[in-house]
């Protein structure tokens, strides 16, 4: 069984591994896209107070929203609150910020109804958001690193989710196994832009194939975008 934890740490969780270095350019993502970023209040949708001590950048505060409580004493520019991203209490519904930030969570949240909430969520809380999701059309499902995962029938995927060793916690029993199966859906191209009409759709790829999809709005490049297309139709007249 060590050896199959480490062949999941090394591809996925692990220091040096290729998860890791992918988070590590997504954060020079991060950073080239809101170059102001140190300046700005951010919050996180389902995100971690300890990703954040980990990262390479560092905003001038940052708010963590997640079902789970948080496992690290926030620092002094770290907030962290335990609730539902779909159902925010007034009190952090009311506020605003400069960039919303959501890794790998829509697709967890349950059901198109509750992506919708997500997404209602991250349109007013800032102006400017970064919410990244893995691509439902990728060969290997990320969270079982099985080939094929998402579109196998339930059943098999809850016999998977107790049986295959690289799934990241093996379920206990077959039902348990069946919320895990039922608990993510991947997102395609379509889905993302649904929710988030106003963004920029970016790829980030593996081997030439599509791995995870970004909705980005950047203020600048929002006003650029709407500049461009009002000069267009003054041309069009």
């Amino acid at each position: 069984m060590g050896s199959v934890h480490a062949v999941r740490s090394r591809i996925v969780e692990g220091t040096g591994s290729l998860g890791q270095r992918r988070r590590t350019r997504r954060w020079d993502w991060v950073r080239d896209t809101f170059p102001e970023i140190s300046s700005m209040s951010v919050i996180d949708l389902g995100g971690t107070t300890e990703a954040w001590l980990r990262a390479p950048i560092r905003p001038a505060f940052v708010h963590v929203v997640n079902l789970e409580p948080s496992r690290e004493p926030p620092a002094s520019w770290i907030r962290a609150d335990q609730a539902d991203a779909c159902d925010l209490p007034t009190h952090i519904s009311d506020g605003k910020y400069d960039l919303v930030y959501s890794n790998s969570v829509i697709e967890h949240v349950g059901g198109h109804s509750n992506r919708m909430r997500f997404a209602e969520s991250v349109h007013k809380l800032a102006e400017r958001y970064w919410v990244q999701t893995p691509y439902r059309y990728f060969p290997i499902e990320p969270h079982w690193l099985f080939p094929g995962f998402q579109f196998l029938p339930l059943n098999v995927r809850a016999e998977l989710s107790r049986r295959w060793p690289l799934v990241h916690t093996p379920s206990q029993s077959w039902e348990d196994g069946l919320r895990a199966a039922m608990s993510v859906e991947l997102l395609s191209r379509t889905g993302m832009t649904f929710y988030f009409p106003d963004s920029t759709l970016r790829t980030e790829r593996m081997a030439g194939l599509i791995k995870s999809l970004i909705a980005i709005k950047s203020l600048w490049r929002w006003q650029a975008f709407r500049l461009l297309c009002r000069l267009s139709d003054g041309r069009s007249r």
